[in-house]
């Protein structure tokens, strides 16, 4: 079976100049206007991976978003030694694990939730030679709309209508409350700050009967572990995906940029609804990856958001994996 990969025509937005030996597989195949189709497909031990794209999501600007409240001249300074623009495009690289037995899905892109530049998973999976309808179960890192927005169609339906979904229980309580609690959050956007909470609040009620919580430390379908990494979210999940002696850890939303956090890991993201606690979870998971060398997941990193962490000075870099043809 013929498999594509993703690159947005004109709106990488500098990310392939700022990692200079750019993994081959990116390439552009054109469907209609904003939108494109690709997956990249690999093994880990017994299991068989998947990555299909959702779309992206563009900052215009890097700050107030990224980095807020610290000083432009050393954000300016940062993006210019690595050819990068002011702005900020994250990819959503959707997971999907073929055990033999099960398709899990490691959460579900934005649906209907983000706008037209996002909310592709459900066209591209049958092009991936998987339908809605395959998947036995989905795994949730945490309930922010270009996570589980896919979890509902546009008229509410759920679309992986055979799937259970798992997500931490400390994650779905944070959520469930009436006022959920973003007081030490950097997020100054009203609206958009309640559309997070309604998006999480409707998608959660209305799956409910399909939910399962899990525990930090917690494992599933003997091949997925799941440990809390919070800050970003208070049930914020880091999932290991472990066969044969082989791992992959999908750190979700630990990291949204290639070069910023890694520099800068206390720069972190007005998104994170405890700023200074995700800034020291991230350095920890940052230092844990590269130190153990493991082989890392990304869901808003280029494509296919595979890579290794690696420590440099007092931050850390992003290393691409590389790919000598196109997949």
């Amino acid at each position: 079976m013929e498999r594509r990969a993703l690159i947005k025509n004109g709106l990488l937005l500098g990310l392939s100049a700022a990692l200079p030996l750019a993994p081959l597989a990116a390439m552009i195949k054109r469907r209609k206007p904003n939108a494109y189709t690709g997956f990249h497909e690999f093994e880990l031990g017994k299991l068989k991976l998947k990555v299909v794209t959702d779309g992206h999501i563009l900052f215009k600007k890097v700050q107030p978003g990224f980095a807020p409240g610290f000083p432009a001249a050393a954000v300016e300074k940062l993006l210019n030694e690595n050819f990068l623009p002011d702005s900020v495009d994250l990819g959503i690289n959707v997971l999907i694990i073929n055990t033999g037995s099960k398709q899990i899905l490691v959460d579900t892109g934005c649906g209907s939730s983000l706008g037209e530049n996002s909310g592709w998973l459900l066209k591209n999976l049958p092009l991936a030679g998987i339908h809605p309808q395959d998947i036995t179960d989905v795994v949730l890192s945490h309930a922010h709309p270009d996570h589980l927005g896919g979890l509902l169609d546009k008229d509410g339906n759920m679309p992986f209508k055979n799937a259970d979904i798992y997500i931490a229980q400390k994650e779905y309580d944070f959520w469930m409350v009436a006022q959920p609690d973003f007081s030490k959050s950097k997020m100054d956007d009203q609206e958009l700050k309640a559309l997070v909470i309604r998006v999480a609040q409707e998608t959660l009620t209305k799956t409910k009967p399909r939910l399962h919580l899990f525990e930090d430390g917690d494992t599933l379908f003997d091949c997925i572990r799941l440990n809390l990494a919070p800050g970003h979210t208070p049930g914020h999940t880091v999932t290991t995906i472990f066969s044969e002696g082989q791992e992959l850890v999908h750190v979700a939303d630990l990291v949204h940029s290639p070069v910023l956090v890694f520099a800068h890991p206390e720069w972190g993201f007005e998104g994170d609804t405890n700023f200074e606690l995700a800034a020291a979870t991230r350095r920890k998971v940052l230092g844990e990856l590269a130190a153990n060398r493991k082989q890392v997941f990304s869901y808003h990193l280029p494509w296919p958001g595979l890579g290794h962490v690696r420590k440099k000075e007092d931050g850390f870099e992003w290393v691409q994996t590389g790919f000598a043809l196109p997949d």
